[in-house]
């Protein structure tokens, strides 16, 4: 029972060291099998997927191949079973002769993974070959005295098999005289003998026929044969010797073919034919005999073919010197081969990449190569380098196994293509080398912007260009290749005076071409900023912008355009303007009439505008200012002067061609309200259609007195009504108080405490057809009283009828004598208002410029008419007020008036506006009659 647990136990122990090895060399990379030898292509050999744990999917994706040393490849592997297979039909005996242990290597590479694993396969023998001897047909002689229990050698039988199934034994037959004796020889061969076991009589039998067969032990067993002829010949003393029983030769393998390497020699005593020598291969293989010759007479060995190391490094000969009679010696001669470096080192490329990306990462395997070298010792030592000038490095892998692998980074831009030089060299002198370029493309990576050629684009494009216009070109280029490389062009989002960028401009995708959508207009737009990215075919896809500034250049397209005087009614092309100015016929040369106010929407030389009088109806009269557009007068106008003037200026920019305009001005010369309104009159009687009659036109005057007096009377009204509704409030003294009791109360109104006494007035308006003929006439009932001046700001404001009447009018108001009129009423020429008033400069008020204006203009100046008409009115203001005068014409503003606190005269009336503040300082009023006089146009009528 213990002897049986113990062959158990040894059996387990056995079992796992198997196990154990099969797992070492499987985690090394190492897999052996075995197969027989003189399999059928296709055989299997073994199942590699599943002892490396490869799955078959990878097999067939990541390229794996087998490779075996040498010209033919004996295994294959089958990518859809995993198998290795047989690719020929194996020879044992050719592939490792006399070799008791024949072996395959071959490698199996993972091209996807740049791996490889080493396969032993072993190649067991068959007995497929039967022993076999150089010579069937054998003879040998023997001399009748030779005595019994001598041995002669016979030749050996030869079997390429080993093992159980090589030569094994031999047998004779045929004779009883002769007998079989087999021999153990130096390397443990058997050497058959043939032993006399009786004494020879040649003349009871001269020849004796013999057999000799050898068997191997195969199964069955295979024999070979050899027929052996015996003569017996007469005595024979002595037989052949040898110098030496060996002989041994060390040659290098580069010697000449036809070269002797040994001479054999050998002796014998006796004389005549039985003491001549010749020699012979007594046992040679048949690679040797188609290598070396002997000379059967002289034993020299020569010669016959080139040596080589690596085929065998080592031959061993016997030779046999044999007498005339059949005496013989062997010798044994060794043949040593020298190796020399006359094979260069071989480099294999078992796995390579012919392309690889340019962002691959530094140790990417690239290529993996096999170095071997024929020779041995230091010709065989093999050392490999790469080029240094490349990103790359050689490692060392497994045994003759190198890596080439990445150094560093790639760039395609730098360069696209690599010829990667492996260099191998061994240890001889001197030393043998080989090389193999590995040629490796770079494959682009989208690792580059495209780049325009400029930092910024800038462009003119005239305006009023025609839709679709060329304006220029953008131009990018990408370092990339192929479709990373293919740059397109497209605007960047915007927005231009609230319209799309895209709807002003385009830019052509593949060109980088920008073209103007629509027509541009200078005085709309005079500048785009706009923004071109550029973007190549990348995934993903990179991009850079670049600023394009496109500027307007003006044209002369804009003809001027004049802003005063106004548009007239009866322009009809929009060229012509009219208007009418008022200018005193006391003017002095160079007082501003008008000023012609122009603006040109074009820029530049195309809106320098110029003015220019084209026409006159008094041409030396006026004159205009070249380039500030003022009417002035040329001279003082003369009584024969006409009243009207009809001024035309044109107005003209600097552009090419030149644009201009026209503006019409109407002057009126007067120097009363009177001459005003006739020439008025006149003007609307001339401007009337030729067909309308003139009783029309002074309806139409009518009309316009009569609403201008009712607006007037409303005016009135409403102050009266706020006069009473504050004297109701204020309690207002009785009636038969103060200086003005029987005065009603309707006379008076107060507005922002300013108190004026209001006289109804009578007129007689007398029209006629012709308005130059109309006449007013004034009752002569009117008052003619003066109003108080306002007490002092720090004096409460009295109520009519709360102060002293002595102090509010002079005891005999009737009477009271008529202050002379101040000297200072007139306005200074820079005081006056409108163009009359002026000074010679820039300096022109504000000018009425509609038709509103106007009317209320023709209002104040009936007003002030009516206030003229009456001789004996006078008004008079707390702080000073004004009356109106046809004087002051449209051009009247607030900014041209004066300090109001002083006496004022009308023109034409003989009221004077007292300033009471100054008759409190006088303390008295100097008596006078009042200012008859009047201006020297009433003179001259």
């Amino acid at each position: 029972m213990c002897a049986a647990e113990r062959r158990w136990g040894r059996r387990q122990r056995a079992l796992l060291g198997a196990v154990l090895l099969a797992a070492w060399q499987a985690a090394w990379g190492q897999l052996r099998y075995s197969v027989p030898e003189e399999m059928p292509k296709g055989s299997f050999v073994g199942d590699v997927a599943k002892d490396l744990g490869l799955r078959l999917e990878a097999l067939r994706d990541r390229g794996v191949r087998v490779v075996t040393e040498g010209s033919t490849q004996y295994f294959a592997l089958h990518k859809k079973t995993g198998h290795l297979v047989t690719a020929e039909r194996i020879d044992r005996e050719q592939l490792c002769e006399r070799v008791q242990q024949c072996v395959l290597r071959c490698e199996l590479i993972v091209e996807g993974e740049m791996k490889f694993y080493e396969i032993e396969v072993e190649i067991t023998d068959i007995n497929d070959n039967e022993p076999s001897f150089k010579e069937i047909e054998l003879e040998q002689k023997m001399s009748e005295m030779t005595a019994p229990g001598s041995r002669f050698p016979l030749p050996d039988a030869h079997d390429p098999d080993s093992g159980r199934n090589s030569l094994q034994s031999y047998e004779l037959s045929g004779d009883e005289h002769f007998s079989l004796a087999v021999q153990a020889g130096p390397g443990g061969d058997q050497r058959p003998e043939l032993v006399l076991a009786k004494v020879l009589d040649r003349e009871e039998a001269a020849f004796h026929e013999l057999v000799l067969r050898a068997m191997d032990g195969g199964d069955p067993a295979r024999t070979g044969t050899a027929r052996i002829r015996v003569t017996v010949v007469d005595v024979n003393d002595n037989a052949p010797v040898f110098s030496q029983a060996e002989y041994t030769v060390r040659v290098p393998e580069d010697v000449p073919v036809g070269s002797v390497l040994v001479t054999v020699t050998a002796s014998d005593a006796d004389e005549g034919p039985n003491g001549h020598v010749k020699y012979s291969f007594k046992k040679i293989t048949d690679k040797a005999s188609k290598i070396y010759d002997l000379d059967s007479e002289s034993g020299d060995i020569t010669l016959l073919r080139s040596l080589d190391f690596e085929e065998g490094n080592s031959y061993e000969l016997e030779v046999q010197a044999q007498d005339g009679v059949g005496l013989f010696d062997t010798a044994k001669v060794t043949i040593a081969i020298m190796d020399i470096n006359d094979n260069v080192p071989v480099i294999s490329v078992r796995s390579a990449l012919n392309e690889i990306s340019e962002d691959a990462t530094s140790g990417t395997v690239v290529a993996l190569l096999h170095v071997h070298d024929q020779d041995s010792g230091a010709n065989g030592d093999v050392r490999c380098s790469i080029d240094k000038d490349v990103p790359f490095r050689l490692e060392s892998s497994h045994g003759s196994y190198y890596r080439v692998v990445t150094a560093s980074e790639l760039d395609r831009e730098q360069v696209w293509e690599y010829n990667v030089t492996v260099r191998a060299a061994d240890g001889g002198s001197p030393s043998l080398q080989s090389s193999a370029v590995l040629a490796l493309r770079v494959l682009d990576v989208n690792d580059n912007a495209p780049v325009f050629l400029e930092e910024r684009y800038s462009a003119r494009l005239a305006e009023n260009n025609a839709a679709g216009a060329p304006v220029l070109t953008v131009r990018a280029t990408d370092a990339d290749w192929g479709q990373n490389a293919r740059v397109r062009y497209r605007l960047a989002e915007g927005r231009v005076r609230g319209a799309p960028l895209s709807s002003y401009v385009s830019v052509q995708a593949e060109t980088g071409a920008l073209y103007a959508l629509r027509s541009l207009d200078y005085e709309q737009v005079r500048e785009l900023q706009l923004w071109v990215r550029a973007e190549d075919g990348g995934a993903p896809a990179l991009s850079s912008n670049v600023s394009v500034r496109l500027l307007i250049v003006d044209e002369n397209d804009n003809a001027p355009q004049v802003l005063y005087p106004p548009a007239g009614a009866a322009a009809g092309s929009g060229a012509a303007w009219s208007g009418v100015e008022l200018a005193p016929r006391r003017s002095e040369a160079g007082a501003l009439v008008a000023k012609v106010v122009a603006v040109d929407a074009d820029a530049g030389q195309n809106a320098w505008l110029s003015y220019e009088l084209a026409k006159a109806t008094e041409p030396g009269l006026f004159r205009v200012g070249l380039h500030s557009g003022e009417v002035r007068t040329a001279r003082s106008p003369l009584a024969r002067d006409a009243a009207r003037h009809s001024l035309v200026v044109l107005v003209r920019d600097h552009g090419r061609p030149a644009l201009s305009a026209t503006a019409t001005l109407s002057v009126v010369l007067a120097e009363s309200v009177a001459e005003l309104l006739a020439e008025l009159g006149s003007a609307a009687d001339e401007a009337a259609a030729p067909g309308e009659p003139a009783a029309s036109l002074t309806r139409w005057l009518v009309l316009a007195v009569a609403a201008v007096s009712c607006l007037f009377v409303a005016f009135l009204l409403l102050l009266l009504a706020l006069r009473l509704r504050r004297w109701h409030r204020q309690h207002l003294l009785p009636a038969d108080s103060g200086a003005l009791r029987g005065v009603p109360v309707s006379h008076f109104v107060g507005i922002d405490g300013v108190r004026a006494f209001l006289q109804s007035y009578s007129h007689d308006v007398s029209l006629t057809a012709d308005s130059r003929k109309s006449q007013l006439r004034f009752s002569a009932a009117s008052c003619c009283d003066t109003l108080p001046a306002r007490p002092p700001p720090d004096e409460p404001a009295p109520l009519l009828g709360d102060q002293d009447p002595a102090g509010a009018l002079p005891a005999d108001s009737a009477s009271a004598p008529q202050a002379q009129p101040n000297t200072d009423w007139r306005f200074s020429q820079t005081q006056r208002p409108g163009t009359s008033g002026s000074q010679n400069g820039e300096e022109a008020g504000a000018w009425p410029n509609n038709q509103f204006d106007t009317e209320v203009l023709q209002a104040m100046i009936l007003a002030s008419a009516n206030e003229g008409a009456d001789g004996n009115s006078t008004l008079g203001g707390g702080n000073g007020t004004m009356g109106l005068s046809a004087r002051y014409g449209p051009q009247f503003t607030l900014q041209h008036v004066p300090d109001y606190r002083q006496n004022v005269y009308i023109p034409g009336s003989n009221a004077t506006l007292t300033n009471a503040a100054g008759k409190r300082d006088a303390k008295s009023a100097a008596p006078a009659g009042g200012n008859k006089k009047k201006s020297g146009k009433k003179e001259k009528k």
